[in-house]
């Protein structure tokens, strides 16, 4: 029996491909706290509220039951934090991007994220796993008032190096835009394709590295804390984890390229942590979600 084919059908099969969707908003109610405002959810995309430490903003995290996304599925996600209000929105764990069958279409996925008139969010997404054959479109839209803040981070493993495996194949196309008061203010993208391993092992591309992930604070303030960003990265930077900072136009940005996922993801929870700490006056740590 060939590959797709099913006992008693004439041919390949049509596999089952998942179209999920998510939004959750928050607003700031009498008094100062943060409530949510709205929510919606359909499967695989998954919403939990768990309860946050003192001094914490709402957690709204974010699962897909489906256990990881394959050629030809769909997941969309729409956070907002309406004015006034603070918010944070993460993932329960690493995504994973299995192996597109041939003839499938990418994975689509699509977050916007929305902040409000004086109001603070945080995107904390952890790391997505890209396995050999896995073609992934991704796409990361900030709207933000003009005094709103925003800490934000995304990033990619390529293969598990854990088990001896790698990115050979495949397609990736990672794009962020932020808007500040309706104006672009940054448009950025990664393709990879064809030549994957060739393109990861040049001076010009990866240089030898196999994650890469962009922390991103945009706030009217971000200028000051480009010195303290500098001084999270430096200790955890060496063999296995490269990485610089800057700023423009009101942005702060991060990148990093890492040997492992396991030196990405130190990176970026000392960088976040801090930068949380410095810019929102908040604990300098990340959901527990990120640790349990």
């Amino acid at each position: 029996m060939r590959d797709g084919e099913s006992p008693g059908l004439p041919g390949p099969t049509r596999l089952q491909r998942v179209d999920g969707a998510a939004r959750i908003a928050f607003k700031a109610a009498p008094g100062g706290a943060t409530v949510l405002d709205d929510l919606y959810q359909r499967a695989p995309a998954r919403v939990l509220f768990p309860d946050v430490d003192a001094g914490e903003p709402p957690q709204a995290v974010l699962l897909t039951t489906s256990g990881g996304l394959t050629g030809g599925d769909r997941l969309s996600i729409d956070a907002a934090v309406g004015p006034g209000g603070a918010a944070i929105f993460a993932t329960q764990a690493a995504e994973k991007l299995y192996k597109a069958r041939d003839g499938e279409g990418d994975t689509h996925v699509s977050v916007t994220v929305t902040v409000g008139p004086g109001a603070w969010g945080e995107w904390l997404a952890q790391e997505t796993i890209l396995f050999d054959g896995a073609r992934l479109r991704r796409s990361l839209t900030a709207d933000l008032a003009p005094d709103a803040r925003l800490l934000a981070t995304e990033s990619v493993v390529l293969g598990r190096a854990m088990h001896g495996e790698s990115l050979r194949t495949g397609f990736l196309h990672d794009s962020w835009r932020v808007r500040r008061g309706g104006r672009l203010v940054w448009a950025d993208a990664l393709c990879l394709s064809g030549d994957i391993p060739g393109l990861l092992a040049q001076p010009f591309g990866f240089g030898g590295a196999i994650a890469c992930g962009t922390l991103l604070y945009a706030g009217p303030d971000a200028a000051a804390h480009l010195d303290r960003a500098r001084d999270l990265l430096a200790p955890c930077l060496g063999n296995d984890l490269r990485g610089g900072a800057t700023c423009l136009d009101g942005l702060l940005i991060i990148r990093l390229l890492a040997d492992s996922a396991i030196a990405l993801r130190r990176g970026t929870m000392a960088v976040a942590s801090g930068l949380r700490a410095a810019a929102g006056g908040l604990p300098a740590r990340l959901p527990r979600v990120w640790t349990c």
